[in-house]
C-alpha cells in the first residue's frame, strides 16, 4: 500500500472526502516526523513505538579502493511493533 492508497482507504472507512483524508494522513505523518526530529518518541498503544536511535561515528572501508573513511554520527528513526500488531500479522 502506498500513501495514495492509504488516503483512499482512510477516506472510505472514515466517511471523509479524499481531500480531508489527505490532510488527516499528512497531519499524522507530520506530527510523528516533528516529534522524532525533536528527539522524542511516539507511542501508539497496540500499534508500536517510533523512536530515535543514535548511531555513533565509525570508520568504514571503501571496498573498491580499500580507503578508510570516517562515517559521522547520526540519529536514525526506529520503529518497534506493538504486541497487537505482531499478533495481527502472525495470524496471516
Amino acid at each position: 500500500m502506498n500513501k495514495t492508497e492509504m488516503i483512499a482507504k482512510v477516506a472510505k472507512e472514515a466517511g471523509l472526502t479524499k481531500d480531508q483524508a489527505s490532510k488527516a494522513v499528512n497531519a499524522v505523518f507530520g506530527s510523528i516526523t516533528e516529534t522524532l526530529a525533536n528527539g522524542d518518541k511516539v507511542q501508539l498503544i497496540g500499534f508500536g513505538t517510533f523512536s530515535v536511535k543514535h548511531c555513533a561515528a565509525k570508520e568504514a572501508r571503501i571496498p573498491k579502493t580499500g580507503e578508510k573513511k570516517l562515517v559521522p554520527a547520526t540519529d536514525r528513526p526506529k520503529f518497534s511493533a506493538g504486541q497487537a500488531l505482531k499478533d495481527a500479522v502472525a495470524k496471516k
